[in-house]
């Protein structure tokens, strides 16, 4: 942890010294200072019967079965002006519990504590350090902000959060987002015991209209505690193409290659999936998503059966915005495997998995 805490040391220098000398920064018409906060509660049904979704250790956002839960409830403050910003949001939830799992004390509270520099007063160009949203993948822990209520396998099993430093750079007519980063490690704030080496990560986005988003992001590094000579690498591309202003498509792939020294071949994994959403009218929208995550070495998600984690699923989900600040959503989930690693009520295994989902999101 010394590098990162170097590294931060040296930023924060640079913010005070930018921050004092910095005497033709133009005042603020708006106020700097930005408060928010979410709030979003859910009831999902398993049909396989668990209280718990012990028959789902794959799922990290809205885990909980037969029984009403809160999956995301933060508070979030903002500081930003013409070279500084900073983020801090503090939270709690059965996402928290699950994606937090191997952080300690404070730190299963921490959603972002994050400040940046603008580097350079003509250009567009930020260093960034902290706690951030991953930039791997384009759905996030806030549900509101994705097209459906529950998350892809894809997102679910690469990261939601990262820990580090990142060069951002955003091109003067903000087509091109460019940013490198140095992490603590695959989705983790504290290093793991035994493991004090960094990781590594790019993003390349490109928007060359309204219409196309197309986006590349990477991850390197040993993903393990203190087992040398293991390395992951990652790579996560999407297109979003948003048709009109009710038709929008997005499709992804994530695809990972992991290697342990002295052990050959390496492991390969990759999911696909497909999504799109229709806007009926401002109020009400309808989503479809259908994927594949294939794991068939189970670097990412053991079962111990002959074939692995082979799973297909297909989603359909509607969302009715009832203000500006309240967002009810319904979604059912059909999830199938090619092994037998789910359980039915009966605690006989079964390649099938039906959900049912809830959720109300509140938002200010």
């Amino acid at each position: 942890m010394k590098w990162l805490a170097t590294i931060i040391g040296w930023c924060l220098g640079l913010v005070v010294v930018a921050q004092t000398n910095d005497t033709s920064m133009p005042k603020q018409k708006t106020n700097p200072i930005q408060l928010s906060g979410y709030a979003e509660f859910y009831f999902q049904h398993n049909t396989n019967g668990p209280v718990t979704n012990n028959d789902a250790p794959f799922v990290y956002s809205h885990d909980q079965n037969k029984q009403l839960s809160v999956n995301l409830a933060f508070v979030k403050a903002g500081y930003i002006n013409n070279r500084l910003r900073a983020n801090m949001a503090l939270a709690f939830g059965s996402y928290m519990r699950a994606n937090y799992a191997g952080e300690n004390g404070f730190y299963k509270q921490i959603l972002e504590a994050n400040f940046g520099w603008k580097i350079s007063k003509q250009s567009n160009l930020w260093l960034d350090a902290g706690v951030f949203s991953s930039h791997i993948g384009f759905e996030s822990a806030i549900g509101k902000d994705c097209w459906t209520l529950s998350r892809s396998l894809a997102a679910d099993n690469s990261p939601y959060f990262e820990t580090g430093v990142k060069l951002i750079y955003t091109s003067p007519n903000e087509k091109w987002f460019l940013s490198g980063l140095i992490l603590t490690g695959w989705q983790r704030i504290q290093l793991l015991r035994g493991n004090s080496s960094p990781s590594f990560g790019h993003q390349i986005q490109f928007k060359p209209n309204n219409k196309w988003t197309i986006n590349s992001s990477s991850y390197i590094g040993n993903p393990t505690a203190g087992i040398d000579g293991v390395m992951r690498y990652f790579h996560n591309f999407y297109a979003i193409y948003q048709w009109s202003n009710r038709f929008g498509l997005i499709a992804g792939l994530d695809i990972g290659f992991q290697k342990a020294k002295g052990i050959s071949p390496g492991q390969v994994w990759h999911t696909p999936l497909l999504m799109a959403q229709f806007a009926v009218n401002d109020q009400l929208k309808v989503a479809l998503r259908t994927e594949s995550y294939q794991d068939a070495n189970g670097v990412i998600i053991y079962t111990g059966t002959p074939l692995g984690f082979r799973v297909k699923g297909i989603s359909l989900n509607v969302d009715y915005a009832m203000n500006k600040h309240v967002l009810w959503r319904a979604e059912i989930k059909q999830l199938q495997s090619r092994d037998f690693i789910f359980t039915k009520q009966s605690n006989m295994p079964t390649q099938n998995l039906f959900t049912a989902l809830t959720a109300l999101a509140v938002s200010f």
